[in-house]
């Protein structure tokens, strides 16, 4: 697979140029070939060096094994994906609702996947705007939900102050435009909004565990690897403040299903990732940003 590549001289989250190699991880969703990782001991951000460029990297996710845009639920860790998914939709919904002080408002859902999260709100009669860059997804959002979503170069077309919430779950690691998309959230909420993105940790025990077979590396789609000390400065860079940490319980348990497959051949073992889950949520439980999802909740400055 040839694809023309970015490579990076400076950090892409705070432009320092004091970044090293760290690991090597491979893509098992699609490719099958190795990717270097690269870490800033700056903002201590890690990165994917040589990520494929936005227009080509379409390529990466050409897999009906990539649930958030298939929507499949074959295997047993996509129906896994699927339960949890249906627990914490609702979860979601009350932490929008509690950290905005809204029973309803104005949603901008970044990377809405096929729908699932878009479609809660609007239930609970929230006006919301969906963007989403897989046309696979948009496609199944609209036949199983009836939702339109749109295609992300919109988000720069968004009136300013106009949304009481942006969510992005899961998301901001795919993007490759980081700032510009942080500029232009700061733009279009409004005063009081709140920006709600949720991401892998790497400074988490299933990360320091599984190492490079760490599941939520997830090359080269996941194009930055953040910990909450990069997060921190990357809201600060965009007039944001981190106002609140919170854990997502649920993703050390499905990542380390994921990483036992990995590293086992394919062969994972669930009795090892459940405890290997477990005891990533145990250090968690003394240290919020020790888990291996965090959701941060952002406020302008």
């Amino acid at each position: 697979m040839t694809v023309s590549t970015i490579h990076y001289q400076q950090c892409p989250c705070c432009g320092s140029s004091s970044i090293q190699h760290q690991l090597i991880a491979k893509d098992y969703t699609v490719s099958n070939l190795d990717f270097s990782i690269w870490h800033c001991q700056n903002c201590s951000c890690r990165f994917t060096q040589d990520i494929p460029i936005q227009s080509e990297i379409g390529a990466f996710y050409q897999s009906e094994n990539y649930v958030s845009h298939s929507d499949t639920q074959k295997g047993f860790i996509n129906k896994v994906y699927h339960i949890v998914r249906n627990i914490t939709l609702q979860s979601k919904r009350k932490i929008v609702q509690q950290y905005t002080g809204k029973k309803s408002g104005s949603l901008l859902d970044v990377g809405a996947g096929t729908g699932a999260f878009s479609t809660e709100m609007k239930n609970y009669n929230w006006q919301v705007t969906g963007l989403e860059p897989d046309e696979t997804a948009r496609k199944v959002a609209f036949e199983k939900f009836k939702l339109a979503l749109q295609s992300p170069e919109q988000l720069f077309q968004l009136a300013a102050h106009s949304y009481d919430a942006i969510t992005m779950w899961h998301v901001l690691e795919h993007v490759h435009d980081l700032h510009g998309y942080l500029e232009q959230f700061q733009k279009i909420t409004k005063a009081d909004g709140k920006l709600f993105i949720a991401v892998p940790n790497y400074t988490s025990k299933d990360a320091a565990h599984y190492q490079s077979f760490w599941a939520a590396y997830d090359v080269p789609r996941h194009l930055y690897h953040f910990s909450p000390k990069s997060i921190d400065v990357l809201a600060q860079q965009h007039g944001f403040v981190v106002e609140k940490h919170l854990p997502m319980w649920f993703d050390s348990v499905y990542v380390s299903m994921l990483s036992e497959q990995y590293k086992n051949g394919g062969k994972g073992n669930v009795i090892a990732a459940i405890l290997q889950g477990f005891v990533s949520n145990l250090f968690s439980l003394l240290n919020v940003k020790k888990c291996s999802s965090i959701i941060y909740i952002l406020r302008k400055k």
